[in-house]
């Protein structure tokens, strides 16, 4: 069965960047994200996949964006989110059935509806910036899974998983 996952770390008022870039340094949760996607279909905003600066290796990239004949070297375009997802559900056979959303703030936002899993880093302190990952209704959503860290600073790894 094909799933849509977020995966992200978001302070405790919710930036997930600030001048596109993370705000923090989690070598963890980096870790974390490239264990979990490494070898999945991942789609991210034009701004996210330029603030990376090339496509993340050992996975299929695919960019949304609203400009025609955008160009990103290394990573497949579409101009909506539904077309990105349509294009990944066509490669489960070689990238697996879970799809990551992974950015940025716009991206999330347009998703947080239909996702089925959030890997949620919750960076805990409130962090000035200009990205946000939104608000969602926990009560739709079990949480599966918590792990507390305290270094290089106080954060908890969370999964949750839709319901029903």
């Amino acid at each position: 069965m094909i799933t849509l996952a977020h995966i992200t770390a978001a302070s405790e008022n919710n930036v997930v960047g600030v001048n596109g870039d993370l705000p923090w340094d989690i070598p963890e949760d980096m870790k974390f994200f490239r264990d979990t996607t490494k070898g999945k279909s991942i789609i991210m905003g034009r701004k996210t996949f330029e603030s990376v600066g090339h496509p993340l290796p050992k996975r299929l990239n695919v960019v949304v964006t609203r400009q025609k004949d955008y160009e990103a070297e290394g990573a497949t375009v579409f101009q909506t989110i539904e077309e990105a997802i349509a294009f990944c559900k066509t490669k489960t056979e070689e990238y697996g059935e879970e799809i990551f959303i992974i950015g940025g703030g716009e991206i999330y936002k347009q998703t947080i509806n239909i996702v089925n899993t959030i890997y949620l880093t919750r960076i805990h302190r409130d962090i000035e910036g200009d990205a946000f990952y939104p608000e969602f209704d926990e009560s739709q959503f079990d949480l599966v899974d918590i792990k507390k860290r305290t270094e290089p600073e106080a954060f908890t790894f969370l999964t949750y998983k839709r319901k029903g």
